[in-house]
């Protein structure tokens, strides 16, 4: 036999090149800025929630008449109209009415603004909105609490329309303007478009709402108001169908930076039978829309542009809030 051959000694393959490591995803500064004002209002609203959880209180706004009449002479005082006072002992029993406050200067023409928050929080988010409103517009304002156990849109929007008629009852004014933050705009957008509110909402403004439903939906499969909130839903797919003749503007600012809306555009108004207008705000997510003062800057301007038809709404581009 012979004897096997010598194990032969080779140079080991060369080792094959090293690709240059590639940088990680970074946060943007703009993004990382949004975060921490998103935890700033959040640590803030958390102070103040609990101002909201009660209803309002209905407010006696003076009235001209009355300041008229006390610079006249002694004893010549007028006193004010039953039907114009908002004094809860002479206001009809009502209940679902729904308190009205407001600057007595108000304009008799500007219509009342009915705030509607978000899922699982009450009237205490719109503290800034509803200051720049009442002192610079001079408006009348009413906050809707709804029950966070409300498990239908379509239940919330028939809420919604009997505080309206409430609204309406109490103010003398025929339509009103909505304000809604989040779910709040989906429920308002319900009642205008499919229950027939369009006949009492002049403008409808909406803060970082799902319009084509969202695919971020924290605890989607245990409350069922925030499962008709994800894309695809029956709402949603109700909001779809054709709206001849909705008399109501929209206008709905969404956020580059909402972490929460996902896709970012499905907070945009997107119906061919509806007068609508978006709104982009850059710098700021989702839970700053309805803090930040210059978006409540924006709110306000809308609210107090004529109707479609007598001019242009004057919030057509891109806005930073930042």
């Amino acid at each position: 036999m012979k004897p096997p051959p010598p194990p032969s000694f080779l140079p080991p393959p060369p080792s094959p090149p090293r690709l240059p490591r590639l940088p990680g995803p970074r946060l943007s500064s703009a993004l990382v800025g949004a975060t921490a004002l998103e935890l700033a209002v959040l640590a803030g609203h958390l102070i103040t929630y609990p101002l909201g959880l009660t209803p309002e209180r209905p407010e006696s706004p003076e009235h001209p008449e009355s300041r008229a009449g006390s610079a006249g002479s002694a004893g010549s005082e007028r006193p004010e109209s039953p039907a114009r006072t908002d004094r809860p002992e002479n206001a009809p029993a009502r209940p679902l009415a729904l308190p009205v406050t407001g600057g007595p200067t108000a304009p008799a023409a500007a219509p009342p603004v009915v705030l509607l928050h978000g899922f699982i929080d009450n009237r205490s988010v719109f503290l800034v909105l509803r200051r720049a409103l009442t002192r610079h517009g001079h408006r009348r304002t009413a906050s809707l609490n709804y029950s966070p156990l409300t498990r239908d849109i379509r239940a919330a929007a028939a809420l919604l329309g009997r505080q309206v008629e409430a609204v309406r009852a109490r103010t003398g004014h025929d339509r009103v303007d909505i304000v809604g933050h989040s779910l709040g705009g989906l429920i308002a957008r319900y009642y205008v478009q499919r229950l027939g509110g369009d006949r009492r909402v002049r403008t409808l403004v909406t803060l970082g709402t799902p319009h084509g439903g969202t695919a971020v939906a924290p605890g989607a499969g245990l409350h069922p108001i925030v499962r008709q909130m994800r894309g695809g839903s029956p709402v949603i797919e109700e909001l779809r169908l054709p709206a001849p003749g909705c008399r109501t503007r929209f206008v709905s600012f969404w956020a580059e930076l909402d972490q929460v809306m996902v896709p970012v555009e499905t907070a945009c108004v997107d119906h061919p039978d509806l007068d609508a207008v978006n709104v982009r705000v850059t710098g700021i997510g989702h839970l700053a829309l309805p803090v930040h003062p210059a978006v409540a800057a924006a709110v306000r301007e809308v609210l107090e542009t004529p109707e479609t038809g007598e001019a242009d709404v004057p919030v057509t581009g891109a806005t930073s809030a930042a």
